[in-house]
């Protein structure tokens, strides 16, 4: 439909979008709060850390709103628990919402979108861990219904969302 002459398309929602060639400087653009850089690794580590594991345990992805960069998610699939082969788990890795992007919506998307390809996989269990302390983000991912587990990893406390019990988060992001 035109108007005026003018494409008056209606906006689209998020996306995510693999990382390429094409959307690598979009992605390494990302950056986090000041106050949040020690609780989540740069987009450049992530993907460093995804590209020296195994083939198909990370993935990550630009999250992509009317065609600008918001965010970057990375997941873990079937990601060896343990260490020792006795116990496979997927879930949220790293989430990274841009400064200027928080406060939308976006995070809430990141972790619906991770948790309905979890479930399209066949997993019933999506896990997280999390920055501990007042400033990190477990009020964040108790909202969206995950469960503190006892236990932790690399010192950082453990969520859990039971995908087969709980219907993935949805939101709809602001519009800029």
């Amino acid at each position: 439909m035109t108007t005026s002459g003018r494409d008056r398309r209606a906006p689209s929602g998020p996306r995510l979008e693999e990382i390429t060639p094409a959307t690598l400087d979009a992605a390494l653009a990302i950056r986090v709060r000041a106050d949040q850089e020690h609780a989540v690794e740069p987009v450049a580590h992530s993907l460093a850390e995804a590209y020296v594991r195994p083939a198909g345990v990370a993935w990550p992805r630009l999250i992509l709103h009317d065609g600008r960069p918001v965010g970057f998610l990375m997941a873990f699939l079937d990601i060896d628990w343990r260490g020792d082969g006795t116990l496979f788990r997927s879930g949220l890795w790293r989430l990274n919402i841009d400064a200027r992007e928080q406060g939308r919506g976006y995070g809430r998307f990141a972790v619906a979108a991770v948790a309905d390809e979890l479930r399209r996989r066949g997993t019933d269990e999506m896990y997280v861990t999390w920055h501990p302390g007042p400033e990190g983000p477990e009020g964040f991912y108790r909202a969206l219904g995950f469960d503190r587990t006892d236990e932790t990893s690399g010192g950082q406390p453990v969520g859990v969302l039971d995908l087969a019990r709980t219907p993935a988060p949805t939101s709809t992001p602001a519009a800029r």
